[in-house]
């Protein structure tokens, strides 16, 4: 496993006829593998560009990125990516979905079906394999995406509001599916929320982002994480610890959206 380092990371965009626009600036933290960091903010303030940039989709403005030793200079597997809605082959079958990685690098065929069977069962999907994508709802979707980004074994899963768009109930299954894969594979996991209970819930470590331009507001080292891994989510989330943390967070970004709005105003 690999360690994650970013050092002064700007991101300027070149908008036609118009202001620059800077995304990001002067963006630095280490992180260690095996962490699971969630990033958290107003809209605008960076956390997706971020994640593009990690994922080696867009190159920064200035600044570095490095996993080990390696500068990312652009997409790897070593860095996969599950987006807000799945992006999967509505064409393919559920068990050709997952597999589509290895067989693009022409892996062992015998191999890569034990794999995906193996795969189907650590999301909880056993038995759909041959099931059009089409056919499954939201949250199943979801869990083809992980397992296709599992199948590539990458060092570092970046989720990009991965849960965004599920109803309540699914998403906090979900939620518990990516603690326990988490915990089952000690990958290193990134993940955008707009929401503060989720970033609490999931993130053992919480980087609050703030806009114009997009910036490392606050850090905070968290144990829900891992408690949640023994705990029931609703007993947890209503603990007193949890309901002080997460008001003390919305505080911090309500006072940044009345910033904004001043601003605008």
């Amino acid at each position: 496993m690999k360690d994650l380092s970013v050092r002064n990371v700007d991101m300027v965009y070149d908008v036609p006829k118009g202001e620059d626009v800077q995304a990001l600036k002067d963006v630095s933290f280490d992180l260690e593998s095996g962490r699971l960091l969630t990033l958290l903010g107003p809209s605008g303030c960076g956390k997706t560009t971020l994640l593009n940039i990690l994922a080696g989709f867009l190159a920064p403005t200035g600044g570095t990125v490095t996993l080990g030793d390696d500068v990312i200079t652009g997409p790897s597997q070593e860095r996969g990516m599950v987006f807000q809605q799945g992006a999967l082959f509505e064409w393919l079958t559920v068990a050709k979905n997952i597999g589509f990685g290895p067989r693009m690098n022409r892996a062992n065929k015998a191999e890569t079906a034990a794999k995906t069977e193996e795969l189907l069962d650590t999301v909880g999907l056993s038995g759909f394999g041959d099931a059009m994508v089409y056919e499954l709802s939201g949250g199943m979707q979801q869990r083809v995406a992980l397992a296709r980004c599992l199948a590539n074994d990458p060092d570092v899963i970046l989720m990009d509001e991965p849960l965004g768009a599920l109803d309540a109930l699914t998403r906090e299954k979900m939620q518990k599916l990516v603690l326990d894969l988490w915990n089952e594979t000690g990958k290193t996991v990134i993940l955008v929320t707009h929401s503060v209970e989720e970033a609490l819930y999931l993130g053992d470590r919480l980087f609050v982002m703030a806009p114009r331009p997009g910036r490392i507001e606050r850090e905070y080292d968290l144990p829900f994480a891992e408690m949640a891994l023994t705990r029931d989510a609703r007993e947890l989330k209503a603990s007193p610890e949890f309901i002080e943390k997460r008001e003390e967070i919305l505080s911090l970004i309500w006072e940044m959206e009345e910033e904004i709005m001043g601003r605008a105003g």
